[in-house]
């Protein structure tokens, strides 16, 4: 593991917090995918601290998120869908809205392009019920 500064650590940090508090909320809110979220959060911990890396993996409602994830076992076709209509809305946003610089608006595309190639080569499992 790369070392970091206080700094960086503490940034990473609280991210990871600021971004489990979302994914959090997104499963409440049927428009903010949670999965994306604590993705996020858990590479945040990663790279700040191994044991709340770690509490997150093991939460009772969170850690199946990222063990899907982590252990390559897929997401489901549900969540796919939620979190690539997401990704787009947000880009799509962006895009129209807060920037007109066209390599901008560009890098953003081809971050949603990524994004969504990314999201669909990960592997489909069942939904849980």
């Amino acid at each position: 593991m790369a070392e970091y500064s206080n700094i960086q650590k503490h940034f990473y940090f609280y991210s990871g917090i600021l971004l489990v508090l979302i994914g959090a909320i997104g499963i409440f809110l049927p428009i903010l995918p949670t999965t994306i979220f604590l993705i996020l959060a858990s590479a945040c911990f990663i790279k700040s601290s191994p044991k709340a890396h770690q509490w997150l993996r093991n939460h009772k409602i969170f850690g199946q998120y990222i063990k899907n994830y982590e252990e390559k076992s897929g997401l489901t076709i549900k969540s796919k869908i939620i979190n690539i209509l997401f990704l787009w809305l947000m880009i799509l946003v962006s895009f129209f809205f807060f920037t007109s610089d066209t390599l901008i608006r560009i890098l953003l595309l081809l971050i949603a392009v990524g994004v969504t190639i990314h999201l669909l080569m990960i592997k489909t499992r069942k939904a849980d019920n």
